[in-house]
């Protein structure tokens, strides 16, 4: 699970690390799942909807503090707008870790089709396998993996944590179908909060999600 990735990364980076984000569910998540003990250490656009904020906001952030571990989280989506700047810091030597979170789809526009749109989902899919990540990622100098199964996540964590001279992709494929609650529809107050099935309250549950 997306959310299983996210909460491993902060585990084992710890407290003392920097955590950036794009924009869409993985943001929601990295909000939720990671735990920040300290001032300055997570970095992200908050609603400004800027995608492809994670990586170049990672450079910055290690070459203004080269004594600390930067971690960015992205979407598949997120990646592609930016990823061009790990050729600099390629270059560089810049050490930064990029996790990416390859679900095949822009995730937050298709919960939202889902959710709210009767499933008419339009313009939202993305191929798993184009572009291949891990080839893309060598190209520009990085080193980088594809992780596939929950027993490969904390290893190759832990590789990425162990490479010092250059930026690491980790390709971390992951189920389309998770959404990021609580969700509140265009419109509506927070009093009409959607969340999972097993929070909701007896008059929730009753409750079918609908376009508004």
């Amino acid at each position: 699970a997306p959310q299983y990735v996210i909460e491993r990364i902060g585990q084992i980076a710890g407290p003392d690390a920097i955590y950036t984000s794009g924009v869409g569910q993985h943001q929601m998540w990295a909000s939720q799942y990671w735990t920040f003990r300290h001032p300055y250490t997570w970095i992200n656009s908050g609603g400004l909807g800027t995608m492809g904020f994670s990586v170049p906001a990672a450079i910055g952030a290690k070459v203004g503090r080269p004594d600390r571990m930067v971690w960015a989280i992205d979407g598949d989506g997120c990646f592609q707008m930016t990823a061009q700047e790990l050729v600099t810091a390629a270059a560089e030597r810049i050490p930064v870790k990029i996790a990416i979170l390859n679900n095949a789809y822009l995730g937050m526009v298709r919960q939202w089709q889902e959710m709210f749109y009767e499933e008419r989902y339009s313009e939202v899919y993305l191929s798993p396998d184009l572009p291949d990540y891990v080839k893309w990622a060598e190209a520009m100098g990085c080193v980088a993996f594809r992780v596939e199964h929950p027993d490969d996540i904390q290893p190759t964590i832990d590789k990425a944590n162990a490479i010092d001279d250059r930026p690491v992709v980790i390709e971390f494929r992951t189920d389309s179908s998770e959404k990021v609650y609580p969700m509140v529809a265009a419109g509506q107050s927070n009093s009409d909060v959607q969340v999972p099935e097993f929070q909701r309250s007896p008059e929730q549950a009753g409750q079918k999600e609908r376009p508004q």
